[in-house]
């Protein structure tokens, strides 16, 4: 990717300990949030309208919440917004079509009410706008977008478009938050690296015949992983991954044909299938900026790296992301300082690093069309769900602990 030069402005400076975040999806939102309360002034730049049905990434997904982003977002202020919309996920099975091996994850068996919620993205959006509007540091921009970036000998001057014109804004720390294709990181000159799964997942709701009573399903299969995640009014959310070259079959597909489809990759365990609601359709691909940082300027959630679906984890990991900020740069006299920004690089490299190795290695190794890996793969499941140290381990990254978390998602005991 060309580096785009930016230029610098010796006679200007801005004040110190301002935040500028482009972009107000879920996790630019949930940063300025984190900011505000604890007191950092910020500028939120948000392309749409603050309204639910305008928020383009508050879309049809039921998001798999891991336990230690509902800590995160209850120790915010987000989380009592959201609480009676979201389904306790209290078992998790995992397996693969045609082989032998599955592991399965309890909350009880680890002293836990449940290892995470399910909601949809939709109603976190809900629950954040409504956050959002009792900030009272944080100055939101919106509908408005990022035209152009100067650098300043101690930050960075921002010319956003908004309905009343063009307003330049200045900040000592930029953020950028404004999803896979971001225009910061490009502005920066960050490089990205890409992966094309060459598959498209399409999420919908289904009834199932039998109470899913709080259980999450992944199962994997040649044609790539198929969940099923529990919700309110006994019904599940159906996440299918397709083929990239299906796509187009399976939008045309009627409801009849589509829950056959369904009901073929993820089997019987929770009976029959039907009563299908409306299809949505994503291309997957692997979008990972070689670094996290430049100067006076950091990238979080998808901005940072966009993952595989697979486990659920890229809101979990970009809340993370924010939190961790949020915690340094109130810690910080200034939030921009090259120091502090390096070390939140280092700090988040475990839990990134981590996930994304975990998600395209599940992709690539439990979905890989191989006969001979089959015996391997049940050995390896039936490993994790027998052995206590290899299932905890997987139940503790799985609720969202690993690496050096941010301390707002640890867990407060009485």
């Amino acid at each position: 990717m060309a580096r785009i030069m930016l230029r610098m402005n010796p006679s200007a400076s801005p004040a110190v300990g301002s935040v500028l975040i482009v972009g107000g999806g879920l996790v630019g939102a949930s940063l300025a949030i984190a900011l505000d309360a604890a007191g950092i002034a910020a500028t939120l730049v948000e392309a749409a309208a603050p309204r639910i049905d305008a928020q383009p990434s508050y879309d049809e997904r039921n998001l798999a919440l891991a336990r230690a982003t509902v800590n995160g977002l209850a120790a915010i202020g987000v989380w009592p917004h959201a609480a009676a919309q979201a389904t306790p996920i209290r078992h998790i099975h995992v397996s693969r079509a045609g082989e032998f091996g599955s592991a399965r994850i309890d909350a009880a068996k680890h002293g836990v009410d449940a290892l995470g919620w399910t909601l949809p993205a939709r109603e976190l959006g809900a629950a954040l706008l409504r956050r959002l509007e009792a900030c009272t540091r944080l100055t939101r921009l919106a509908p408005a977008r990022l035209e152009a970036l100067e650098r300043l000998p101690e930050g960075w001057r921002a010319r956003v478009r908004t309905e009343e014109g063009q307003r330049k804004v200045d900040a000592t720390l930029l953020v950028g938050a404004d999803g896979t294709e971001s225009l910061v990181r490009i502005r920066l000159g960050i490089e990205a690296e890409r992966y094309d799964y060459e598959q498209t997942l399409f999420v919908a709701t289904v009834k199932p015949e039998r109470v899913h009573a709080n259980r999450a399903f992944e199962r994997f299969s040649d044609q790539g992983p198929v969940a099923l995640l529990p919700l309110a009014q006994g019904r599940c959310g159906l996440v299918l991954t397709v083929p990239a070259e299906h796509a187009d079959a399976v939008a045309a597909m009627d409801d009849d044909a589509f829950i056959a489809l369904a009901q073929h990759r993820f089997g019987w365990r929770l009976g029959r299938l039907d009563r299908p609601g409306r299809r949505h359709p994503y291309a997957i691909r692997r979008v990972a900026a070689r670094q996290l940082v430049g100067p006076r300027a950091v990238l979080v959630g998808n901005a940072a790296q966009t993952v595989h679906p697979i486990g659920a984890q890229g809101f979990n990991l970009g809340l993370r992301d924010a939190l961790t900020l949020a915690e340094m740069v109130a810690a910080a006299e200034d939030p921009g300082a090259p120091g502090l920004l390096e070390h939140y690089a280092a700090r988040r490299a475990a839990d990134r690093e981590g996930t994304m190795v975990m998600s395209h290695g599940l992709v690539r190794l439990a979905c890989l069309e191989q006969p001979l890996l089959a015996p391997l793969r049940s050995l390896a499941l039936l490993a994790h769900d027998r052995l206590a140290p290899l299932q905890e381990r997987l139940a503790r990254h799985g609720m969202g602990f690993r690496g050096e978390p941010p301390h707002a998602v640890l867990e407060r005991l009485p």
